[in-house]
Formats: C-alpha cells, structure tokens, sequence
C-alpha cells in the first residue's frame, strides 16, 4: 500500500465530467498532479474543458496565477472518452448516483489498474459499503465526498467501509489534504455527516415556498447575509435538482421515512420538468 511503500500519489484518474468531476479535475491539477478526465459523452468532455478554462482564466483575471501558471495547470490533464486511459495512482468516480453504474464502472477500471492503485466514490448518499461489496469487498476502496463547487468548499468527507483498509484511509487522508483540503473521517452511514444535516437547509426553505411565507430571493439573500457562501436555493441549483432531490430521497427512505426529511413536492416538479439547475439553464433562477 501507499504508505507502507511510501509511495508518492503522483497521478489522480477523475471519471465523470460533470461540475463536480471537472472540478475535482481542476484542483488536482492546480495542486500539480497529473490528472486524467475521463467521461464517454465527447459533448459533456468539451463543457470540462471550457469550465476548467473558464474557472482558471477567473483566477487569472483575481491575481491569483499568471497566464504562465494557467497553461502549464491546464497542460495536467488529459481530457479523454477512452476507459483505457484511466490508469492512475488514485481514481476518482464523480458519475450519476446510481449504484448499478458505479459499480460497473469500478469494475471495468479495477481491470485497467495494477493492484496498487485506489479507489474513491464521490457519491453524495449511495452506501459505500453496499458498492464496496459489490466490489468483491475490496480494502483499496473507499468514500471521497467532496463539495461543490470543489474548487472552492474545503471540505472532504472519506468515508470508511467495513473493508476499507487502514493505509487506504490513511492515503486518502492525505491526499486530501495534498489538494488543500480539510478532511473528515466518518463512517458509511445515510446522508454521512454533512448530507445528512443539511437536508433540513434545503427543506426547511421550500416549505417556507410551500406555505408562502418568504421569496426565493430574501431566503437565498437572508442566509448568505447570516454566513452562508450559498443560499439554499442558489446551492440546490449549482448542484443539480435531480442529484439534490436523488440524496433527499435517499436518506428519508434509509432512515425509514421520518415526516421532518420527507422530499420537497416543490422539487420533485422541478426534476419532473427537467429544470435541474444551471446544467439545463433554469432552475428555481433563470441561467443564459
């Protein structure tokens, strides 16, 4: 393992080119590793590549790197719809939250990988113990939750299974914290830690909708002014409607379906008419 070796993370394999992959992506090359993005849709593959642009020349335009800094970060990583080329010291999965897809995908690239290489679930809600036994129970394996957006949250959740070994942990804590991360160690549970507490930032503010009592807008512009980098309403579009009602569902059926957790019929409609977010360009705001 990693650190009875004491082998060097060098390279991380990030798979799924979504707002959270490419972010992951991003911050794994700004921090120098070698970085592979890999997702099969060429289309979701080129919004990557013009979001990790778009995010770098930001800092460009904030003083925070140079042009000379810009290229060389972006030169990191290897955007590619080809499996094969997933071979990396630590891979990342960052796909739809289905388990049957994880895991299938896991397969095929713990195939592709030698038997020192680990292997991480951004998944915000599925069990990881569950994919990890369908996974042949494997101790290189473990839950890497990070935050959106994953270039700014400091916040890593690495969540244990009852396979996970101690050095794999060990390795994931530290890489981590090689990404300038903070991160927590929690057992596989619904929701983990964070997922599990904020359902009621969510909920609470759609029934505030429901009955009519606030705006939309005062509710986002009220928590922000309290502290919070995100309203819930702003938040829940940026992560996706369809990901952020899947992990409310999740975690009221995991925890026998408790009234205080019960989903939002508010956004269960938005997933029904497809308005997911800024991916689909409306939400509970409007997106050009």
């Amino acid at each position: 393992m990693y650190l009875a070796n004491m082998k060097r993370i060098c390279s991380v394999a990030v798979c799924g080119a979504g707002t959270m992959g490419s972010g992951i992506a991003q911050v794994a090359a700004q921090y120098g590793f070698k970085v592979i993005q890999f997702d099969v849709n060429e289309v979701v593959l080129e919004k990557s590549r013009q979001l990790v642009l778009k995010n770098l020349r930001f800092l460009v335009e904030k003083g925070k790197i140079n042009e000379d800094a810009l290229k060389e970060i972006y030169s990191r990583i290897l955007f590619t719809n080809n499996i094969n080329d997933c071979k990396a010291d630590v891979v990342i999965e960052a796909i739809i939250e289905k388990k049957e897809a994880k895991a299938d995908l896991f397969e095929q690239l713990m195939n592709i990988n030698g038997n020192d290489t680990l292997f991480a679930t951004n998944t915000s809600s599925i069990s990881v113990n569950e994919l990890a036994t369908a996974l042949n129970k494997t101790e290189r394996f473990a839950g890497m939750h990070f935050f959106n957006p994953a270039p700014l949250m400091k916040l890593v959740e690495v969540i244990k299974t009852n396979y996970s070994s101690p050095e794999t942990i060990a390795a994931l804590v530290q890489l981590s914290k090689d990404l300038g991360k903070i991160p927590v160690v929690c057992k596989d549970a619904p929701g983990f830690i964070v997922n599990r507490v904020a359902r009621h930032y969510y909920l609470e503010a759609m029934k505030l909708i429901e009955q009519n009592l606030a705006t939309i807008e005062n509710i986002d512009m009220i928590m922000e002014a309290s502290g919070f980098k995100m309203g819930p309403f702003k938040l829940m579009d940026l992560i996706g409607m369809d990901i952020n009602f899947g992990v409310s569902n999740i975690v009221w059926n995991d925890l026998g379906k408790p009234d205080r957790l019960k989903p939002s019929i508010i956004q269960q409609q938005k997933v029904e008419q497809h308005k997911l977010g800024r991916k689909t360009g409306e939400g509970f705001y409007k997106y050009e």
